[in-house]
């Protein structure tokens, strides 16, 4: 890589079309006749969520439709959906959903959409569709499936679509290519280029190469990785770091992953074999994946290697294997629950954790806590800062660029990816020949129409985060979140009074209540004198009605603990009127 790269620039002409900030956008116009329309509603500036319609002469397909986890500022929330409020009218319009693999971020969000229409047909690869059908039938929904494998192609209404084998960190990826009268789309999905898979499953350049002889009118290519020059190293590295950790360890080896890493499982079943151990999967997603894996045939397991969780006290800690989730800090599952002394599973000195996974970006301080607990316990941990026990599943700078090159795509949309690795991934695009013009930086909501050859960003749609808390899935907003995180950080105050409802003059109280706050209540004695003060001057002036009141205890009691304590608490005043 060259140390300057070509600047890329907002506006027109012989410059791109970035989307960001885009104040001005408003609704996008009417589909031009012939135009294919491209609206992304998640996966553009963050890593999750991914979901891409496509529009041709009125009809729909959608390409994957992911979940993002939610981080810190987000508390309570499971899940955070894309929004399906400008296909929500457009049910029936819609001839299916195709999904490229298996991970959260691509199927997650499925059964929130099926919940709409649950006979959206769902097309995909054999684990694919196994995976989002067990998840399905958590929600009691049957799906309408297509099982597809790599050089089949099917008609889905005006899109006829063309499916590639990728290689990426889940067996059965696929990249698929979209042919329109409008012109041909690819969309690469996850992907890298292994060039020694575990599975001997290569991403398939001779597809691609005879895709380009076609000609590419739009690729939407992964930019996760975009950023990291070089190549990423084959899976099977792995494999000898991993027999090492095992040769060494003299208790108990627990092992944190993705519950859709076949490969790695693979790895680490091998060595347990090889060394002597039981493996038990401890989690029911866990479990539940790799039930699938194995019955599917994509997971081989030696006879009587893997034993139920229960039976694990009867064995010696040198020969038991844990396999479990939690890689990324997650609160609830079971590697935070062991760093936290909250799980049946203790961690004692002389134990071994292995966290095969990279860090996903907002990741970082959840998962160094959860090291530093299981190290407080008397755990060696083992993670890719310090052993080489990941590699990505993503496709490094030097693959894109040999990628782009065999593809040579008439414009260029970068997807999957926060902003820094969109515009990275732009400026691979542009080193490789596509015209500065005809690459598109967007983000979630902003449409894209693909008409006469050319990519332009023709307006916008709503595609904001749509909140998943329990069994309620739209209802908290931002500003719930925002109440949340203040009862989190700063506590609450609640204040009763009791109020004449003909004179507006202080009968009882007031009454203070905190938590969280860090104020005694003592404190509070220097606050009423205040607060009677001023519903005196509201009664003098006529101000009697009770939200009027609770306002105005509010503004009082918060600019009191501001004043003396810089503290901005929720306060919450309840006022009876006798």
């Amino acid at each position: 890589m060259p140390a300057t790269i070509p600047e890329i620039h907002g506006g027109r002409g012989e410059e791109s079309l970035l989307s960001h900030p885009h104040p001005e956008l408003g609704a996008p116009p009417k589909l031009a006749k012939g135009g294919l329309r491209v609206t992304p509603l998640g996966g553009l500036g963050e890593i999750g969520r991914n979901m891409t319609v496509f529009e041709f002469d009125g009809r729909l397909l959608i390409v994957d439709c992911g979940v993002l986890f939610p981080e810190e500022e987000q508390p309570g929330i499971d899940l955070i959906l894309p929004d399906f409020t400008s296909i929500k009218d457009r049910l029936d319009d819609i001839e299916g959903i195709v999904l490229t693999h298996g991970h959260e971020d691509h199927i997650g969000g499925v059964p929130y959409l099926l919940r709409l229409k649950p006979d959206i047909p769902l097309i995909g690869s054999k684990l694919t569709l196994a995976l989002i059908e067990a998840k399905l039938q958590e929600h009691r929904i049957r799906p309408y499936t297509l099982e597809v494998v790599e050089g089949d192609t099917e008609r889905l209404g005006p899109f006829e679509c063309e499916f590639i084998a990728v290689n990426h960190s889940i067996p059965d990826a696929l990249a698929v290519a979209i042919r329109t009268p409008a012109g041909l789309v690819v969309c690469t999905g996850d992907f890298k280029m292994d060039q020694l898979p575990l599975d001997g499953r290569l991403t398939d350049l001779h597809a691609f190469a005879r895709l380009s002889e076609e000609g590419i009118d739009l690729l939407l290519s992964d930019s996760t990785n975009a950023e990291v020059p070089g190549f990423v190293a084959p899976e099977r590295d792995i494999s000898n770091v991993l027999r090492n950790v095992f040769a060494s360890a003299e208790k108990r080896i627990i092992v944190a992953s993705f519950a859709s890493h076949v490969h790695r499982i693979q790895q680490i079943l091998d060595a347990a074999h090889e060394y002597g151990r039981r493996v038990a999967f401890v989690g029911r997603s866990m479990v539940r994946n790799m039930g699938i894996a194995r019955d599917l045939g994509y997971l081989k397991v030696p006879g009587g290697l893997v034993v139920d969780v229960k039976t694990l006290d009867d064995l010696p800690d040198e020969e038991v294997v844990l396999v479990c989730t939690g890689s990324q800090g997650e609160p609830m599952a079971a590697l935070s629950r062991m760093a936290n002394r909250d799980h049946q599973i203790r961690i004692v000195p002389g134990d071994t954790v292995i966290l095969a996974s990279s860090l996903i970006p907002g990741n970082e301080n959840a998962v160094y806590r959860v090291i530093n607990g299981l190290t407080r316990w008397g755990a060696n941990v083992v993670h890719k800062g310090n052993a080489k026990v990941h590699v990505s599943g993503h496709a490094s700078a030097g693959e894109l660029l040999y990628f782009y090159n065999i593809c040579r795509p008439k414009n260029l949309m970068p997807v999957h990816g926060e902003w820094r690795h969109l515009r990275a991934n732009a400026e691979l695009g542009a080193l490789t020949g596509v015209r500065k013009d005809h690459i598109v930086i967007a983000e979630d909501g902003v449409v894209v129409d693909l008409v006469d050859g050319r990519a332009k960003i023709v307006g916008k749609v709503q595609a904001g985060y749509v909140y998943v808390d329990g069994l309620s899935v739209g209802d908290v907003t931002e500003s719930h979140l925002k109440d949340r995180r203040i009862l989190g950080d700063e506590g609450f105050i609640s204040v009763f009074v009791v109020v004449d409802s003909t004179s507006g003059k202080i009968v009882g109280g007031p009454t203070f209540h905190a938590r969280g706050s860090g104020i005694d209540d003592a404190a509070f004695n220097a606050v009423t004198p205040k607060i009677e003060e001023a519903l005196a001057r509201s009664a003098a002036d006529g101000v009697m009605e009770a939200h009027q009141i609770q306002q105005l205890i509010r503004r009082s009691v918060g600019k009191w603990v501001s004043d003396s304590y810089r503290r901005r608490p929720m306060i919450l005043p309840v006022v009876v009127e006798v």
